[in-house]
């Protein structure tokens, strides 16, 4: 567990401020780190699907629709929305990760053997600490301490739905015999192993926008 957490930790230090420094410059700068996000993610699952070429068309129009919700949620205000979604999926991944090899427990399915259920109220209760965390030292002019309530449900969500998209990347991996979409990533695996719950929070969250804008 040491060593893996090793070369998590190592090529997360090398990715996070390359990704930071591009969603809080935007512009050109951002479509260029969704475009090559786009194409590696692509590759992976052109490889990841085989020769099932309707699965294969499928899987990169969503892809195509995810980072374009991706670029519309980060120009929709500004950076520290995107950020906030962001690092509510990453403590989510690690939440899971961390109480999942400590507390171990009942696995939560036969789609990925390694989910249990401890790792999800870990995901819970990461994602919770470091939504709030960040929200505390950079949300305090776009919340009041009425919306309490509004922003811990929305954590919740958000980290719900990050986790029902790694299930999902699970079960088709699964599916491939793969136990990672590829190696890019040293510690992490492939990269749609590490935004597999980013690529579905995004497009809920843009068509749950889009929908309360209608009615609202």
């Amino acid at each position: 567990m040491i060593k893996e957490f090793e070369k998590r930790l190592l090529s997360s230090l090398i990715l996070i401020p390359i990704a930071i420094f591009s969603i809080i410059q935007g512009s050109i700068f951002f479509i260029f780190f969704l475009t090559i996000l786009f194409l590696v993610s692509g590759y992976e699952w052109l490889k990841m699907s085989k020769k099932k070429n309707l699965l294969k068309l499928l899987g990169i129009i969503f892809l195509l629709f995810s980072f374009y919700a991706a670029f519309e949620i980060r120009e929709y205000k500004n950076f520290k929305y995107f950020l906030f979604i962001v690092i509510v999926c990453i403590f989510t991944d690690i939440g899971g990760y961390i109480f999942g090899k400590i507390f171990k427990g009942p696995k939560l399915t036969k789609i990925s053997p390694n989910k249990t259920y401890a790792g999800v109220v870990g995901s819970f209760f990461l994602s919770c600490i470091a939504g709030l965390t960040y929200l505390n030292y950079f949300g305090k002019k776009e919340f009041t301490d009425s919306d309490h309530l509004i922003i811990f449900l929305s954590i919740i969500f958000i980290s719900l739905i990050s986790q029902i998209g790694d299930l999902v990347i699970s079960y088709f991996k699964r599916k491939a015999k793969l136990k990672d979409t590829g190696k890019i990533l040293p510690g992490h695996g492939g990269l749609l192993d590490r935004i597999d719950g980013l690529i579905f929070v995004f497009p809920t969250i843009y068509i749950l926008v889009l929908t309360l804008n209608l009615f609202l």
